[in-house]
């Protein structure tokens, strides 16, 4: 099992995740909880939720659980992002999956499984608050709208991963790495990515020389820059026409997961 970093009990009132807004909901130490999940809770399961609610620091390529090993806590981001990756006998990763505030990290325990056959890894530093899965466990049988909504998220994380296994196999590097791009920008609110070609190549599945001809071809553009490990978008709806259409299709049903209205049509 993943050894546990100490950094994720460290406590810091004054972190960078801000003073929460007037009438915003906080964890027990006052910071604002930027969660859609956690926000779209009704006051009263809020309120019972919270008091378990510990908030954490996710460092960069921190393990959050191991591929088949227990999962201990479900996260609930309020900034950065996490990977969602398959890794092979051979030393190979892909990305199948990314979590951000929107959604919830060890998503399987809403149905009771306490195991993922991915590892879940942090790929953007940030912050966020978790709870221990026994506790989850315990609160889900009186609180139906977070259950409602955790079952949502897990089958739009299943759809998410179908998405992207077709995506890796059919679309070009170039358009799946605006695809990736902008699915990180989402969930980070920030033209600046802090990624590496070598960090892109694991992420996709693909060698670093391609990923380096399709980022150039995007730089040439005048789409991106990229500079000393870090990715600067300069031109968001060019790297939108650039993505693969698996790019709108996550988005459309990653929108409508609070709702529970799932579009039929995937058409661009």
């Amino acid at each position: 099992m993943a050894t546990e970093n100490p950094n994720l009990n460290e406590v810091r009132p004054d972190s960078a995740a801000g003073m929460p807004r007037a009438g915003a909901r906080t964890d027990t130490i006052g910071n604002a909880v930027n969660n859609k999940i956690l926000n779209a809770l009704p006051d009263r399961e809020f309120d019972e939720f919270r008091s378990h609610l510990e908030f954490v620091q996710l460092q960069y390529h921190q393990n959050i659980y191991e591929s088949t090993e227990k999962i201990d806590y479900a996260g609930f981001l309020n900034r950065g992002m996490v990977s969602l990756v398959v890794s092979t006998s051979d030393g190979r990763s892909v990305e199948v999956g990314v979590v951000g505030r929107e959604g919830c990290v060890g998503a399987p325990l809403a149905a009771d499984i306490d195991k993922s056959p991915y590892r879940a890894i942090v790929q953007i530093p940030g912050d966020g608050v978790r709870v221990r899965s026994e506790v989850l466990l315990n609160i889900l049988r009186s609180a139906p709208e977070l259950r409602l909504l955790l079952n949502r998220y897990a089958h739009i994380q299943g759809m998410q991963v179908a998405q992207l296994a077709a995506c890796n196999r059919l679309h070009e590097i170039e358009r799946r790495l605006a695809r990736w791009m902008l699915m990180c920008q989402d969930r980070t609110d920030s033209d600046l990515l802090p990624m590496t070609h070598e960090f892109f190549a694991q992420m996709l599945g693909a060698g670093r020389p391609s990923v380096t001809l399709a980022a150039g071809a995007l730089q040439k553009a005048g789409i991106i820059r990229y500079s000393r490990g870090k990715v600067t978008i300069l031109n968001r709806r060019g790297l939108e026409d650039a993505a693969c259409e698996c790019y709108r299709v996550i988005q459309r049903f990653n929108g409508d997961c609070l709702t529970g209205h799932f579009p039929i049509s995937t058409s661009r």
